[in-house]
This record gives structure tokens, sequence and C-alpha cells, in this order.
């Protein structure tokens, strides 16, 4: 079994300026910059014969090259109980379409359907038992963080590998998006 999720690679000056903000923080588990990226669908373990049905679903996916910017940060949960800290994606219809289209190519490759709404964001940090106040300052503090924007010209299946310093991202295959217009 392996554990499979789409999502945009994040180009080397935008991870720069990503990592950045990243330092210490009580309680946090920082994310290797090696390892920032946008989920586009988060798949879960499957055997190898879906792997490969998933492989030739998404590569009937077509979608124009479109750019983004990262915007801001913010949390998923509140107080004690966050837990995880990120930077946002500002609003792109060009992403919610590729999205759109990546999920739709999961399902016909036979996983079920994505329950949860699409957020894009990179997450920075993680948490097991999150210091409030710490990281209601973080967002303060970073509130108006921008990167970009950078061209998004492919989509990646990435395995994911769980380990004891966290979870390793490795690159399968990219799948690249078509020539704007």
């Amino acid at each position: 079994m392996i554990r499979l999720f789409v999502g945009l690679a994040i180009p080397e000056s935008i991870v720069d300026q990503l990592d950045r903000l990243t330092g210490s923080m009580p309680g946090a588990r920082w994310v290797e910059p090696e390892n920032f990226h946008i989920t586009l669908r988060f798949i879960g373990e499957v055997d190898e014969m879906d792997a490969e049905d998933l492989h030739h679903e998404l590569l009937r996916v077509r979608a124009p090259r479109f750019s983004l910017t990262l915007k801001g940060v913010d949390a998923f949960g509140q107080g004690h109980k966050t837990r995880a800290l990120w930077a946002g994606v500002d609003k792109s219809e060009s992403l919610n379409l590729l999205r759109g289209r990546v999920d739709a190519a999961v399902v016909r490759a036979g996983q079920p359907p994505e329950q949860r709404k699409f957020v894009p964001h990179v997450t920075l940090a993680r948490f097991t038992q999150a210091p409030a106040e710490h990281i209601q300052s973080f967002i303060e503090g970073y509130g108006l963080f921008r990167a970009g924007p950078f061209e998004v010209d492919y989509f990646v299946l990435f395995e994911s590998e769980m380990g004891n310093g966290g979870s390793a991202y490795t690159v399968l295959q990219e799948y690249p998006l078509d020539p704007s217009p």
C-alpha cells in the first residue's frame, strides 16, 4: 500500500519566503521547506493497481496554466485545539477549475469523492498542544504576508511516507498543464 495525494509544487523562490516565516514556537512541528506544497486532493492509502488507475486518469486532466499568489496566514482549529498553521492562497478560479478536474479524475479512478471543503494553503506547522497566544501573535504578525505571483504549469502525484520526524513527500509523476491561449 502507498499513501498518495495530488498537489502543486512550490517554486524555490517562494519556498525561501515561506521558510523565513518558520521558527521557534512551543509545541510547533515546523514543516521542512522541501515538503511545502498545496494539496489539490488527498487520496490516502491505495494498492499498486489503484495507483496505476489514478495515474491514467490524471493523465487525462486538461486545464490551462495559471499564476498563483500566496496571501496571509491562518490556522485550522482555535486556541489550544489548533491543529495547523498555514499560508493562504489568493482566490483563483483557475486553481478551483484544476482542483475540480483532479477530483473528478480521482473519482473516475474509483476513489470516493472528497467530502471536505477545498481550502488551498501551504501548511507551515502542525501542533499537538497549541500555545494559543503564540499562534495568535504569529497570525497577527504575518497577516499581510504575500508571495508571488508564481506560474503553475504542472501538478504532481506525491507519495507520502510517514516517519519519526513527520511525513516525507516524493514526486511520483508530474502532469503538465496546457499552455495559455
